[in-house]
């Protein structure tokens, strides 16, 4: 048996919005066998907009039943048949919402008729139920009221029911198939393409645009894992219906497959990643020379196509590091910003400060780019290299002077501990400090992973 569903809300997700009304069609697979509707108070305004679209107005509801007054007569429907809709996931998501807050918890198995549609009549322009139905000849007097859609509807399904030669019904039934959990308007076949290796996935929109990049370990769970469930919330609801494509890029391991997300994420700048945006530091040291010659060095905010000499998480971890710089290599707390009074300057010399002009220029320059040398000395240079995406090839990723530089795959007999060659092989892409943090943590925990450059060679 068949419960063929079809509802009108206040908005697109249940979470925020309420049920005006309810229509149900049960259906024996041959017929519609008994009809059930019924207008429902929101509880709240029902927008201008969907009265336009629906005819459904505050005045209609004002006296309608709430929905738990009606709960449990809908549960008693629908909870033991197939739940049937057209674009199956919205109305599911709102009765079973709608039901929890009764008290009722609705655990159905079920069928989409977009989908279905999409696969026993293939090529139509679209599949809206009005074009389908247009398309078919269905009649639908009372198109955007729960029962006129919900009577379409069920006409739509006895003609995929009798059209369906290659079994799409029974394979969608299956309990191995998870097909009906997929969103609308994706082929079950961009799922069935997926690897099960590590990588980097992204969903694309109707009209191809990338609205979403993520990372795996393996690249069909993690895709199929955003399927599960059904989370009521807008978000969720809107990314579920603009999901309509998902390609993907194989890549070697789970750290390449970050960083090529944390890449491709502000390369793409998906509307649906929330996260990795805005990933770099937000403070760096900073070097100009002022009017008299000297090199001052200051901590300031980051700014776009600026370039500092040490990036730092804050102003205070900034400021920490200039005073190390200034007791070591005897700089003025002055000249980088540290004193900001008219009081004599408290470096080391006192007096004899070079802001005072005791000190030259040049020879204070050099004291600058002294401790400057020594910041990006402990900068390190070194490669990661791991498993590729095959057995006959390594990923490689560089990091120097403190900077991501690029990564790719090399030979397995590539010799990687020279840097001029292992940088005209490598593709450079540009880094943040996300990037840096990892692969230098990575490092860290895999030692025998890392190459480094110059006397010490360390074999992988």
């Amino acid at each position: 048996m068949y419960a063929i569903v079809d509802i009108e809300t206040t908005g697109g997700h249940a979470s925020a919005n309420g049920i005006t009304e309810v229509a149900i069609c049960i259906h024996d697979g041959e017929k519609v066998v008994k009809r059930f509707q019924t207008l429902v108070n929101p509880g709240r305004e029902i927008p201008i907009y969907i009265s336009a679209l629906t005819g459904i107005t505050n005045d209609m509801v004002e006296t309608a039943p709430y929905f738990k007054k009606v709960a449990h007569e809908i549960y008693e429907l629908i909870h033991d048949k197939i739940f049937v809709a057209h674009n199956v996931n919205f109305d599911y998501s709102f009765l079973k919402h709608h039901l929890a807050s009764a008290g009722y918890d609705l655990q159905c198995n079920k069928l989409c008729t977009v989908r279905l549609s999409r696969k026993i009549i293939p090529g139509l322009p679209s599949y809206s139920l009005g074009k389908v139905c247009m398309h078919l000849s269905i009649p639908n007097e009372a198109r955007h009221r729960a029962m006129g859609d919900a009577e379409a509807t069920a006409t739509l399904f006895g003609i995929l029911l009798q059209s369906d030669k290659d079994k799409h019904i029974t394979l969608a039934l299956k309990q191995k198939s998870k097909e009906q959990v997929l969103p609308a308007n994706l082929p079950k076949s961009d799922i069935d393409r997926l690897p099960l290796t590590a990588g980097v996935y992204y969903f694309h929109n109707d009209k191809g645009k990338v609205i979403y990049v993520g990372k795996a370990v393996n690249i069909k769970k993690r895709v199929c894992s955003h399927f599960t469930g059904n989370n009521p919330g807008h978000q969720r609801q809107e990314f579920m219906r603009n999901i309509h494509r998902i390609t993907y890029q194989e890549c070697g391991n789970e750290l390449m497959a970050f960083i090529h997300e944390t890449i491709e994420i502000k390369r793409l700048w998906p509307a649906y990643n929330r996260s990795q945006k805005n990933l770099d530091f937000a403070f760096g040291l900073y070097t100009y020379e002022d009017q008299r010659g000297y090199i001052r060095i200051a901590v300031d905010k980051r700014r776009k196509y600026s370039t500092p000499v040490h990036t730092c998480g804050s102003m205070v971890e900034g400021r920490n590091l200039l005073l190390d710089l200034i007791e070591q290599f005897g700089l003025c707390p002055k000249l980088c910003f540290i004193q900001k009074n008219d009081q004599p300057c408290t470096g080391a010399n006192g007096a004899q400060c070079a802001c005072e002009g005791h000190e030259d220029a040049d020879a204070y320059n050099a004291k600058v780019y002294a401790a400057i040398a020594e910041l990006k000395q402990a900068l390190p240079t070194f490669a990661i290299r791991d498993v590729g995406r095959t057995d006959d090839e390594h990923s490689c990723i560089l990091i120097e002077e403190g900077r991501f530089y690029g990564m790719g795959y090399v030979s397995h007999y590539f010799d990687a501990d020279n840097i001029h060659q292992l940088k005209n092989t490598l593709t450079p892409y540009p880094g943040n400090d996300y990037i840096r943090n990892l692969v230098i943590n990575y490092a860290e925990r895999y030692p025998h992973k890392k190459v480094s450059f110059g006397a010490e060679v360390i074999a992988v």
